[in-house]
């Protein structure tokens, strides 16, 4: 007996100085990689030509997965495949999404952070475990502590990056073991930042309405709209990444029309909105104020960007879509636009993402508990409609059929609880 309490507590107290060695390197790491995205957002909108540039910069971009024989797709899949594989991730992948995400950002490239915060994360927490000489499994819980560990740093939201990285890998199988030293990592990541001064992301809520069977109903019909409009995304992003690939097989020639196609689209549609990460646009329509093109604008901007190789992310992408289609379809549906868009933004996350747990997490830590049961119901329809569509490929997703919901309990477990 007290063998065994011993040994709980010697794993506690190792993992609780890994977990927090990791946590305190991502605030210090997420802490940087936020200050140079918004310096880089900045002199964007200072320095208007800097837009031009954007066909330079991804060739720079292509140059500098060259230059460390990195392939220019690595991104967030290979995090995941490195946990699912027990390989290792190459050491390069931090310093190269960091670099490429800022340049991105600096010359107008629509894209988000948190795909480098991910990559950023995971590979800080792959490094400190291979320089501790950790075996495999020790390894991959490493990385996940430091995606979700990046992830809480940048956005402040650290409950939501905890269940983000244990939901998103293989859905329906929570690895509980994880969930303390990813607490305390992304615990850590987020208390450094804030010392730091970093300012976690939130909204002010409004236009709530009074919980009843309308609202209910009302919510659930924007809820399927929003799981509809979830497939159409990651239908779209996949098709873009791999139609240019194989149509413009030069990485180089590829950035390049890339990146004059976005000036192009630019010139055409007269506004810098869509350049760049788009958090203005996001916080008018959580406001209540979004244009009826703002939501397919972004979505073709984003997936130009990143399917021909510059670097940042899809989720605060899904989240602008998600709330510009909320704000416009709401009140549609008879609801406010501002909670329309509250709740649109959280529904096609959930629904790209197929994380509905961390989606009620973000939601909370998003825009509080006012509204949280109309949020939890937008987030299972959604997840439940959104079928087997995935912002990732080596997401392991689970059969979402109701024909096959059934409790799976693993075989020799019936009785052990008795």
């Amino acid at each position: 007996m007290f063998r065994r309490i011993y040994a709980a507590l010697f794993e506690f107290v190792r993992w609780f100085v890994l977990s927090a060695l990791v946590g305190a390197a991502c605030g210090l790491i997420g802490t940087l990689f936020s200050v140079c995205i918004s310096y880089a957002g900045r002199w964007r909108d200072d320095l208007p030509w800097l837009l031009y540039l954007l066909p330079l910069g991804g060739l720079l971009i292509v140059a500098l997965y060259r230059g460390m024989r990195q392939p220019l797709m690595l991104g967030v899949d290979k995090l995941f495949l490195s946990i699912q594989e027990h390989s290792d991730v190459p050491p390069a992948m931090g310093p190269l999404i960091f670099l490429g995400t800022f340049i991105t950002h600096l010359c107008g490239g629509s894209a988000g952070r948190e795909g480098a915060a991910l990559q950023l994360g995971g590979t800080l927490g792959n490094g400190i475990a291979n320089l501790l000489r950790l075996d495999d499994d020790d390894r991959d819980t490493m990385t996940l502590i430091g995606m979700g560990a990046l992830f809480s740093a940048l956005f402040g939201t650290p409950l939501a990056a905890v269940l983000f990285v244990m939901e998103v890998l293989a859905l329906g199988h929570l690895s509980y073991s994880t969930f303390v030293p990813c607490l305390i990592s992304s615990m850590t990541a987020y208390g450094v930042s804030s010392l730091l001064g970093m300012k976690p992301e939130g909204y002010v809520l409004s236009g709530v309405p009074a919980l009843s069977v309308g609202t209910v109903l009302t919510v659930s019909l924007l809820a399927i709209l929003c799981a509809v409009l979830s497939v159409f995304f990651c239908k779209v992003m996949h098709f873009s990444g791999s139609f240019m690939k194989e149509r413009v097989k030069n990485d180089y020639l590829r950035a390049f029309l890339g990146g004059a196609a976005i000036i192009a689209l630019t010139l055409l549609v007269g506004t810098r909105d869509y350049n760049g990460a788009g958090a203005a646009v996001i916080e008018r329509a959580v406001s209540g104020t979004a244009r009826p093109q703002d939501f397919l604008l972004k979505l073709l901007f984003t997936a130009v960007t990143l399917s021909c190789g510059f670097k940042g992310g899809e989720i605060v992408p899904t989240f602008y879509v998600g709330a510009a289609f909320g704000c416009v379809i709401g009140p549609l549906l008879g609801l406010d636009p501002a909670f329309a868009a509250a709740v649109g933004l959280i529904a096609v996350f959930c629904g790209n993402t197929n994380c509905p747990i961390a989606s009620v997490f973000l939601s909370i830590e998003l825009f509080g508990t006012q509204a949280l049961h109309l949020f939890v119901i937008a987030c299972a329809i959604s997840y439940m409609l959104s079928g087997n569509s995935s912002l990732y490929h080596a997401q392991i997703l689970p059969d979402k059929d109701l024909k096959h919901v059934r409790m799976k309990i693993p075989k020799g477990e019936e009785h052990s609880r008795a």
